[in-house]
């Protein structure tokens, strides 16, 4: 065999390799996973911290780990800075480095840090966030070292088997701490939300995503002023939003438009993920999955549904760290008093969506 016929199948062999590639990295669907608020009192770092200083907090997602892997894209709030020792919970968040690694490991790809509490650690906090969160690669969107950084980064574009996913994040504040230059934070002002929106249609997406750090806390239904701005967002060319801050799940909605074709998911709040917080509804939240699907040329909505998680802390659980459970875990696995408060969590939240979220179905994992 001669140099050019090698060179021939060399080529041919390259293509044939180029092209397995593609479609092992491409999709016809893909299934987003949307979870509600990270945070860290000062309790749960108390009951992470061990002996030697360092931190733990593998007990946290191994009963909804399993979900987590079925995602194609797992995207959390994450409401705490980590700004460094020392570490505080409330009112002025600085989480362990550990937390943040954890969250890496069991696999979440993208971090929201527009919130309330993003400002807690001040100009430091801010800045030291986006650096841990670069180091870990782990694509974020909300805050900013400083305008030039922000359009650079923002909108944030991930491609996912082959779906490109833009992600906007914005919050209603800051609890009052002003933003020091040249940092910068996503706020919600309609002009300049509309200008992203246009920037991120730009891009050419699959699906545009906002998520808003909005509401009133502790209120289990929106307001009509988080309606409004979901339809007009959605009317500019937003397709879905996912939104946080009330700490207490409230209601999803789809939306149909004859201006943006196709059905548009609203979650109001998905509520708490992990936290150390116990008033009514605030000891769980939601999932919500988003399945996509390509019909004819165009990206739609195929299937949306919800799932609860309830947080078991060492006080009821008798166990060392807090731990994440699914609403159909096994009885065995839980003592009385968990039972007790998951069941109280379970009759709130179940009694809301069947008011409020006619034809979106939860499920289980």
């Amino acid at each position: 065999m001669n140099a050019f016929s090698l060179k021939r199948i060399g080529l041919l062999m390259a293509c044939w390799l180029s092209a397995t590639l593609f479609r092992a990295q491409t999709a016809d669907s893909i299934r987003l996973l949307f979870v509600g608020d990270l945070m860290q009192h000062q309790a749960q770092m108390d009951a992470a911290k061990r002996p030697d200083g360092t931190y733990d907090y593998t007990s946290y997602f191994r009963q909804v780990r399993p979900e987590f892997d079925r995602a194609d894209l797992l995207v959390g709030n994450l409401e705490v800075t980590l700004g460094g020792k020392p570490y505080r919970g409330y009112p002025a968040f600085s989480a362990p480095d550990e937390f943040l690694y954890e969250l890496k490991r069991v696999g979440f790809d993208v971090l929201l840090t527009a919130n309330n509490h993003c400002l807690d650690r001040g100009r430091k906090g801010l800045e030291r966030t986006v650096r841990m969160l670069d180091s870990l690669e782990i694509p974020h969107a909300g805050t900013y070292r400083e305008v030039e950084e922000r359009s650079r980064r923002y909108p944030l574009l991930v491609t996912v088997k082959g779906f490109r996913i833009v992600l906007l994040n914005y919050t209603y504040g800051t609890n009052g701490i002003p933003v020091t230059p040249p940092n910068y934070v996503n706020g919600i002002d309609r002009a300049q939300i509309r200008e992203d929106i246009l920037k991120a249609r730009r891009m050419k997406p699959d699906v545009i995503i906002a998520c808003m750090h909005w509401g009133i806390e502790y209120q289990s239904l929106p307001r009509r002023q988080e309606r409004e701005l979901a339809r007009w967002m959605i009317g500019l060319g937003v397709d879905h939003v996912i939104g946080s801050h009330p700490h207490v799940v409230q209601p999803l909605e789809v939306l149909t438009d004859s201006v943006t074709p196709g059905r548009h998911l609203v979650a109001y709040s998905l509520g708490n993920f992990v936290s150390n917080m116990h008033p009514t509804g605030t000891d769980g939240g939601m999932m919500v999955s988003l399945t996509l699907r390509r019909v004819e040329g165009r990206t739609r909505l195929a299937d949306c549904g919800y799932a609860f998680v309830w947080t078991s802390r060492p006080v009821l659980s008798r166990k060392p760290g807090y731990e994440l459970y699914p609403l159909n875990i096994a009885d065995n696995l839980l003592n009385v008093n968990e039972k007790e408060r998951m069941s109280r969590f379970a009759r709130q939240v179940r009694s809301l969506m069947e008011r409020e979220a006619k034809g979106i179905k939860e499920y289980f994992f």
